[in-house]
Order: C-alpha cells, then structure tokens, then sequence
C-alpha cells in the first residue's frame, strides 16, 4: 500500500493519526441524571440538581446510556468487559460545576475492536485497511461557555453536563487524511444503523480530537499534537494536511515538535496552540466513591446482541452477493441508513410493481436510486417537490420501463412531471404522449422508407460497413419522433438488412 507522504527538504515524512471521537449517547436523559438531552432548548433550562453539582447530589448511571455503548462496542466487534469503573477526572473550568469529569481510564465498558475502511480510488485509499480501536469509554459532558452574550462576560449553560459521551480511541494506525475522513465517515454510519448515535457533527453530538505526529519513515512515532473538538469530516482531513505540514516545517528548521493541545480555525483552515498538553497523572483520576463498579449480566449482553440490527460491512456483502449489485453501488447504497432504507422501501415496491423477485430489479432499481432520480432532482432544483416522489410513484415509472413501454428519456420526462406536480405516472404518460411505440406495423413502415431513401447506404452496409446500422437506427428514431421502442427498431432491421 502506497502511504501519503509528505515531501520535505530533508525528505519523505510520514503521518501518523489517531483520532478520539466524542458521540454523544441517544438517549432521553443524561448519564447520572433525568435532566432531558433535547437540542435546541433554552440555556440553562435542562439542568438536574445532579448536573449543577448540588451538594449532596448523587448520580445514578443510565442503563440506557450503558446498553448503548455496549452495543456500539458490539458492532465494531470490540471486547466487552463485564466488569468495569468510573474515575473522577479532576480539572477546574467555569462550565465544570463539580470540577471534576466522571469518566472511566482504567476499566472501561469496551475494550479493543476495529473498523474496515474500503478502497476508494476517488479519495486516495487504494486498498482495504482495518483501523485498530482500543478503547470506548462512557463519560459525561461538560457544559458550555458563551463569550459573544456579553461585552465584558462570559455565561455558562449547563445544558449539555451530564449529558453521556462514548469516548472512541483509534490506534494510530491512519496514514493520511483520506483514511481519517473515511474512518470518521464510517464510523457515523456504525453509529447511526446501531441508533447509538444521531452523528450530527454540526449539532456537536460528533466531534473527534485529532492526534497527529510525522516521522521518517520506519523510524519511532514522534511527538504528537492534539487539536480539540473537530466537528466536520473535511474540518479532520483540513487539521492533518495543515498540521502535518506545520510539524515538518518545524523539525526540518530544527525545532521541536512541542507536546501539546490546539484549536482548529475554520476561517483560515489553520491551528493555533490552545494549552500545553497534559498527562493522564495531572488529571489525579481515583475511582469515584459515589458510584459502584458495573456488573453486566449475560442476559443483558444477549439483549444486546440480539437488538443489533444488519450492519454495513454485512449488508453491503449481501447486496452483491445476493441482489447482484456492483462494488460501488453496494458500498454508496450502504453508506448512510437513510440511503439503504429508501432504496429497499423501493426495491420492494418495485419488485411489486414489476412482477419479478427482487433479486431480479435490484440492479435497475439501484441505477435508478443512485444516478436517474438525483440527477432529474438536482436538474429541477426548487421546483422539485420530493413529498410527490413516493415510494408507489417510482415503481410505477420503473414497471412501465421494465415492460418497454416507456424508454429511459421518457422516464425523466415523467418523473420531472411527477415531482413537479404530482400525479399517477401511467396517467400522465398516456396524457402527454410519452409512450414508446412498440406497433411493428409503424415502426416497419417507416424503416422501408428510410431504407429506400438511403440505397446507397444499404449497400455499404451489406458490403461491410457494420457501423451504418446505427445510421439506420437513428433514422428511425428520428422519424418516429424519438418514441419507438429500440428493441423492436433494431430487431426488424436486423431482419430487414439481413
């Protein structure tokens, strides 16, 4: 596998990535408290007793949160540990009220899985690779300060502490930018078919902390650099290419790499210094006495299991070895749990539609899902109204296709109408006159003209010129005002020039 590199005065520099993801836990209520987690909300109006650290405040953790994150670590087929703790992580910040995280550093819920990133010639990845991920611990956020409310103050809202966190850790395995994009891409989508995690990064219910570090190739991993709260897959690959970079120029000026914490800016796609990175021992994590060890119970871990629904990798095997569809329209059809459920809301449809088994559609039906429709949406732009779009419409387009009765163009035509208007497909074919004409008598009448008009033309044909028969073909099409049925055009000249 060719590696990005990174080309210096010196030489070739290696990347070396790891990323910690934060997502946050679907759930109603937060990890020790019943306070709501709901987006959006008023600042400071969804705070428990427990999340303002109230004294004498006790937190109860949330099996929903805990069951969450183990099946999460169920889907990237991480060790389960049965048997695991949380820590007080002690620092002090104005939106901490307990001036403390409570977290797990020692004995977390889920030990060491990995994800398969796949090949993709279109970014840069030329071969599967496995990334390594050691660890997922449940943690709670922290609140948030407010520095733009006030001329001269900062405020807090306590809307997010407490809210829980599954803390994601890679290995650094990743190599360039491209592979970290596609890790985090395929990561959201895990986390979005389990329903662990609504992936939205703009929202901050996903964002990574991005650790890279360069070296010669072969040699030791070399200082790293943390840059905190990266809430965009493009934001991820921007910080690697720049701080990399930042990192060569640095050694190869001979300075040194300083072991520290930055802050992306998006406006100028740079990293700046946030604060000197400090180690675990600084934190003065303990166990936390206000909370007991968690036990898990195989019933529960069988529960677990069992509520997994079909994940990626898998579905995506099974819709070429199965359905019969390409690598690439697996992998796109696959991406995203919105993708994949349309498409087989209309897979099943048009298999109804069109009286065959699905296996037998699919590939049409993908073809139509991934390029047809988005183009003729994408072409209409505003005047697309994708609530007429509906499941039974499609189908109806694509049974009367199937059947040769309408061709591809005349596809477009009727599903630009559809969306613009709404309407029955069939109705609105037989209505603007957007129906094949598969009535050998017309089509044969107007190929004996073209023939006797084009002598010449035919005689070439029959002495060699094969490529005269899409002359003919043309021709009548042309004639027919584009609507013959090009089965039946091509058959009855095959039989015609002999």
């Amino acid at each position: 596998m060719t590696d990005y590199r990174i080309q210096g005065a010196t030489g070739e520099w290696e990347v070396v990535i790891g990323l910690e993801v934060h997502a946050q836990v679907t759930s109603k209520s937060k990890l020790f408290s019943g306070a709501s987690t709901a987006f959006g909300a008023e600042p400071n109006s969804q705070v428990s007793l427990v999340d303002a650290a109230m004294p004498g405040m006790l937190p109860v953790p949330n099996k929903e949160c805990i069951r969450q994150a183990v099946r999460t670590g169920m889907a990237i087929e991480a060790d389960i540990n049965k048997w695991s703790r949380f820590d007080r992580k002690n620092y002090f910040y104005a939106d901490l009220p307990q001036g403390y995280q409570i977290s797990q550093l020692y004995h977390p819920l889920v030990g060491e899985g990995s994800l398969l990133i796949e090949a993709d010639e279109k970014t840069g990845i030329p071969e599967d690779k496995t990334i390594g991920i050691e660890r997922i611990h449940v943690e709670q956020d922290a609140g948030k300060l407010m520095h733009d409310q006030h001329p001269t103050m900062s405020y807090v809202d306590l809307n997010r502490s407490g809210v829980a966190l599954m803390e994601i850790v890679s290995k650094p395995d990743m190599r360039s930018p491209a592979e970290a994009g596609a890790y985090v891409r395929k990561l959201r989508s895990i986390l979005r078919y389990v329903g662990s995690c609504d992936g939205n990064m703009e929202e901050g219910s996903m964002r990574a902390d991005v650790n890279v570090s360069v070296r010669k190739p072969g040699e030791e991993f070399g200082t790293r650099t943390e840059t905190k709260n990266v809430n965009s897959v493009r934001f991820v690959m921007q910080v690697i290419e720049y701080e990399a970079n930042r990192q060569v120029d640095v050694l190869e000026s001979g300075g040194t790499v300083d072991q520290e914490t930055r802050l992306f800016d998006v406006a100028t796609g740079t990293t700046r210094t946030m604060r000197s990175k400090e180690d675990a021992h600084d934190y003065r994590y303990f166990p936390d006495p206000d909370l007991l060890p968690l036990v898990l119970e195989d019933d529960f871990l069988e529960d677990c299991r069992a509520s997994l629904p079909e994940l990626p990798d898998a579905k995506r095997v099974r819709y070429e070895t199965e359905l019969g569809l390409t690598p690439y329209n697996a992998r796109e059809l696959t991406a995203e749990v919105e993708t994949f459920a349309r498409f087989e809301t209309l897979l099943t449809a048009a298999a109804s539609a069109i009286g065959k088994p699905e296996t037998k559609v699919a590939t049409q039906v993908a073809n139509w899902a991934l390029s047809v429709a988005p183009g003729v949406v994408k072409g209409l732009g505003d005047e697309a109204n994708l609530s007429n779009s509906t499941p039974e419409a499609q189908a109806a387009i694509l049974a009367m296709q199937d059947k040769g009765e309408i061709s591809g163009g005349q596809a477009k035509e009727i599903y630009e109408i559809v969306l613009k208007e709404g309407g029955d497909p069939a109705t609105i074919a037989d209505a603007k006159g957007l129906k094949q004409v598969s009535d050998t008598g017309a089509i044969e009448a107007a190929i004996d003209d073209i023939l006797a008009n084009n002598q010449d033309k035919v005689e070439q044909y029959k002495g060699g010129k094969d490529k005269l028969f899409g002359f003919f073909v043309g021709q009548t099409m042309k004639a027919m005002q584009g609507k013959a049925n090009p089965q039946v055009v091509n058959q009855i000249l095959k039989d015609k020039l002999g």
